[in-house]
């Protein structure tokens, strides 16, 4: 559904503007040494041969992304007609797989790319890395926080190079973003502000139907709870039902909060304290999508620092889903209580605001915003300044890092850091209660429930 854009967003000035785009010219033509002239490459014998798990529609996108540094040998999905239609875009070369896991007793494919839902991320990541195979791996990057400690001891077990698909981390924007912050130019950091955009929710019940022919329904269940067959539980929507995904608290929020925690310097550590309330457009209803659209987390870190997580309200999108459906004031109130600056109850756009003691920043996809961005074409950073690790290629980096077997820029234990913070805001507003979280010790202090949520049961022989 096509939303009215609010008067706030076409309201930028034209010097904000200009600013933006000479920053976004002087920014892109920077070199960046190292960053994948080893990887693309056309020699045969240079071309690591990849396989891939998971190739419905993001799937497909990245597995374009890795053809570029690597030779496509097969494809799988439980979908046999992802997989077909991914064969016929490599003329017809790759040999398909419906289960993942013959895929990986080849010898000859050196790295995989996968696109599963999210219920299948940790498993397939762990697999693969015991199989002695490198992979890029899809975000969010795990369903439970139990599983992020369970996939970091692994890849470090067995060393293993795996890329988490948080693409911001190589875009030139959100760098620079992080390097303002980190190197004092909005001053003191104070706050941060995630905000993700209102993906409604609303839809169901939804009736059993009858399972394609293509389909290994069992399969794409997985670990996650048998249930019966309808088509909304699969492929792009399968994220707002909470056996398989996080809703957008995970899907963008592992994107958003990544940059937040990089630029406060925690990428390592994580909140220590979380109070988070959601919205249910569904209200419980059996066989409908359950994951909460709208939310809003406090989280304060060590230091004093806090960040403020949310859905601006005013950012209205639909995946697959019925119409927003429209809020209250009391709504409104309830959500975000009355000790928040009134622009967050009408926010109009995503991405992540920077708050110090002598100015702010925003960025997100569009572009970089703030004096500090402005005047930084005359007045850049010093040659000693710190600087982000150069990247600007996520998938390029990834394929430099299997032939190096250095560290991708974003790797598993920061990404676990990162989702871990948007699986506490779900934990919390699903249980309607303040969370108190040891970032050390990596447990919910004082709530026993609560700690039973860090976890999943699996359903069998999928553990």
């Amino acid at each position: 559904m096509a939303e009215k854009k609010s008067e706030t967003r076409n309201t930028i000035t034209r010097r904000r503007m200009l600013a933006g785009t000479a920053l976004a010219t002087m920014v892109g033509s920077i070199s960046l040494p190292g960053v994948n002239a080893s990887a693309q490459t056309s020699s045969a014998n240079d071309r690591p041969v990849i396989g891939a798990i998971g190739i419905g529609g993001r799937g497909s996108a990245i597995l374009k992304e890795a053809a570029r540094f690597g030779d496509v040998a097969a494809v799988c999905d439980v979908d046999l007609k992802h997989a077909e239609a991914a064969r016929a875009a490599y003329d017809d070369k790759p040999e398909i797989y419906q289960d993942y896991r013959r895929m990986l007793e080849r010898d000859d494919i050196d790295v995989v790319i996968n696109g599963t839902p999210d219920h299948w991320h940790s498993k397939v990541i762990i697999d693969t890395c015991r199989a002695g195979k490198d992979l890029y791996t899809e975000k969010p990057f795990t369903l439970t926080i139990d599983e992020g400690k369970q996939v970091c001891g692994v890849v470090r077990e067995t060393n293993r190079v795996v890329q988490v698909g948080t693409q911001q981390r190589s875009e030139r924007q959100f760098q620079t973003a992080v390097e303002l912050v980190r190197n004092g130019r909005v001053g003191k950091l104070r706050q941060v502000w995630v905000a993700l955009p209102w993906y409604s929710t609303k839809g169901g019940p939804f009736k059993e139907a009858e399972v394609p022919d293509s389909l290994d329904w069992d399969m794409y269940q997985g670990q996650a709870p048998e249930h019966a067959y309808a088509p909304q539980r699969t492929h792009q929507t399968f994220r707002w039902f909470y056996m398989y995904a996080g809703g957008i608290v995970t899907d963008w929020g592992n994107h958003h909060v990544d940059i937040a925690q990089w630029g406060m310097d925690r990428e390592t550590s994580g909140p220590t304290s979380v109070d988070a309330r959601g919205l249910f457009p569904n209200a419980g209803a059996e066989d409908a999508f359950n994951t909460a659209d709208r939310f809003f987390s406090r989280m304060k870190y060590d230091g004093g620092l806090e960040v403020l997580f949310f859905s601006a309200v005013n950012d209205k999108r639909t995946y697959g889903t019925e119409p927003c459906v429209p809020m209250s004031d009391d709504e409104v109130n309830w959500l975000f209580g009355n000790d928040v600056p009134e622009e967050i109850k009408t926010y109009d756009r995503n991405g992540i605001m920077f708050i110090g003691d002598q100015g702010r920043v925003f960025v997100n996809r569009g572009g970089i915003y703030g004096k500090s961005a402005e005047e930084l074409t005359e007045n850049p950073l010093p040659d000693d300044a710190w600087r982000v690790r150069p990247s600007a290629d996520h998938m390029g980096n990834f394929f430099d890092c299997v032939k190096t077997r250095e560290t991708p820029v974003s790797p598993v234990w920061i990404q676990h850091r990162t989702v871990t913070a948007c699986h506490l805001t779900n934990i919390s507003l699903r249980l309607n209660r303040p969370l108190n979280w040891d970032p050390v010790k990596e447990c919910i202090v004082g709530d026993e429930e609560a700690n039973g949520w860090l976890k999943r049961e699996r359903r069998e022989p999928w553990t």
